[in-house]
């Protein structure tokens, strides 16, 4: 198992360790709900250094992306990040992630932890154009501070003016005597915050100036568990749950991501799922009854029929309620539709509700 570099952090402040996507990762510290609450209300420090992160330079490096990407990152400037996904030649998705716009022909995409190499290959093998490409996945720490008094805690640290970098936007500059830190104004929590870049050599410096920082930020670290309860909170989709190789976009509700005015691997076949529709749609739920909702459990019509299964499910924290998405048949997709999940035999009722299931204050 790797190790991040802010491994001996997590085991001092005596985190619950486990195994993820080949790291040993600190899934929840003083409890799940706690720091879920927490990251609503005040400040939650996540170390998701086990991310994936790809450089693209060169002249042919936005050609490359171009061809990979189900956005368009001709859009990009320097300081914009792009949410997008890795299409595969029979119309699913290999991982989602984010496109940066360091510079002029220089390019940053972070890629999910369990795909990393899954991707480093399928995009060294697109690349046929010549492109510079380098992982600097083992060498980077990225620090998640997330939460509504993020910014006014980060901003005693940087000369940037962090109230200026807007949501998928970033900027470089110091943190404390640390130069050249990104400042990204993205992160999967919907309360705020920024995630830092840092080489691993003084991920442990951030991570000590974060937490010496003044009490009146209630400043608490957050792990796995409550990232997971915060993202689905919002509705964002996980890899390996919600979305996969087998996926198409449009079925996930990723046609706003899909940019047809260029051209991409596997456009053909995921623009015919666009015009002609998907058999199934991934639609959002809270149970009626209770129940935790949980993934793969089955989802069922009114008459005990499969119409589909769930793919993320929780008690969610904030806002007090079982809820969970999943894909069912088009045709029963309807917002305001009851449907009905089968836990330990028993049939749960639910409805399909808009996202996100949280909104904030």
């Amino acid at each position: 198992m790797k190790k991040t570099a802010l491994y001996k952090k997590h085991i001092e402040l005596g985190a619950k360790m486990v195994p993820f996507a080949g790291y040993e990762m600190p899934v929840q510290y003083s409890g799940v709900n706690s720091e879920h609450i927490n990251v609503r209300e005040n400040v939650g420090v996540f170390d998701v250094s086990h991310m994936g992160e790809f450089i693209i330079k060169g002249e042919n490096a936005l050609k490359l992306i171009q061809k990979i990407s189900s956005n368009d990152a001709s859009l990009l400037f320097p300081g914009r990040a792009q949410y997008a996904y890795l299409p595969n030649e029979n119309g699913g998705i290999i991982d989602d992630m984010i496109t940066y716009m360091i510079s002029e022909n220089h390019y940053m995409l972070v890629v999910n932890a369990s795909n990393i190499e899954k991707d480093w290959e399928w995009i060294n093998k697109q690349n046929n154009c010549n492109a510079q490409l380098e992982n600097i996945s083992d060498t980077t720490s990225l620090i998640a501070v997330q939460g509504p008094k993020a910014t006014e805690l980060l901003q005693e640290f940087t000369d940037l003016n962090l109230s200026e970098i807007k949501f998928y936007h970033f900027m470089n500059g110091n943190f404390s005597v640390f130069k050249d830190v990104i400042f990204s104004a993205t992160g999967y929590t919907g309360s705020g915050g920024f995630e830092l870049y840092v080489p691993n050599e003084i991920a442990e410096d951030i991570w000590d100036l974060i937490f010496n920082s003044n009490s009146k930020f209630g400043v608490l670290p957050a792990g796995l568990a409550s990232r997971d309860t915060l993202r689905l909170e919002m509705g964002y989709c996980l890899y390996g749950n919600d979305i996969n190789d087998e996926t198409s976009p449009i079925s996930a509700g990723l046609g706003w991501v899909t940019k047809f005015s260029k051209s991409f691997i596997g456009d053909d076949l995921i623009k015919k799922d666009k015009l002609e529709g998907t058999d199934y749609k991934l639609v959002a739920f809270e149970l009626l009854e209770r129940g935790i909702p949980r993934k793969d459990y089955e989802i069922q019509d009114v008459n005990g029929a499969n119409i589909g299964h769930v793919t993320s499910g929780t008690m969610g924290p904030s806002v007090g309620k079982a809820i969970g998405m999943g894909y069912v048949k088009t045709n029963y997709s309807v917002l305001g539709n009851k449907i009905f999940l089968k836990i330990r035999n028993k049939s749960i009722s639910a409805e399909l509700i808009k996202l996100p299931f949280y909104k904030s204050k």
